[in-house]
C-alpha cells in the first residue's frame, strides 16, 4: 500500500494562511483582473505576490474592521513567515459571515 506523499508548502502558501489567520481578512484577492499571484508549478497562489526581495498581499476584509489596524496585523503575520517587507493592499470589504467568504489554504 502506497501513502500519500505530504506536500510541503511553499512560503507563498505559508503567507496566505497568516494572513487568513488574521481574524478580520475573510479572504484573499487577486486584484481587478487577476494578476495579483504567486505561481508554483500546477497551482498558483491568488492574492500573494513574493518576490526575493518583497511580498505583497491583496486581502477582503470583514466589515466592520479597523482597516489601518488589520493591515498591521496581516503585515506582522505575514513578515514573521516570509521574513521580508510586506505591503498590504485591503481590495474589498465584505459583510459575508465566516463560512460565506470561500476555500481557505
Amino acid at each position: 500500500m502506497t501513502e500519500p506523499v505530504a506536500q510541503t508548502l511553499s512560503p507563498a502558501e505559508l503567507a496566505a494562511r497568516a494572513a487568513l489567520a488574521v481574524p478580520e481578512v475573510a479572504g484573499l484577492h487577486g486584484g481587478e483582473f487577476g494578476e495579483i499571484a504567486t505561481y508554483l508549478p500546477g497551482r498558483r497562489v491568488t492574492g500573494v505576490r513574493l518576490g526575493d526581495d518583497h511580498c505583497s498581499m491583496h486581502v477582503t476584509v470583514r466589515y466592520p474592521a479597523d482597516l489601518f489596524a488589520t493591515a498591521e496585523r496581516v503585515r506582522a503575520a505575514v513578515h514573521a513567515v516570509v521574513g521580508i517587507p510586506v505591503d498590504v493592499t485591503i481590495e474589498d470589504l465584505t459583510d459575508t459571515p465566516d463560512d460565506e467568504t470561500g476555500p481557505e489554504l
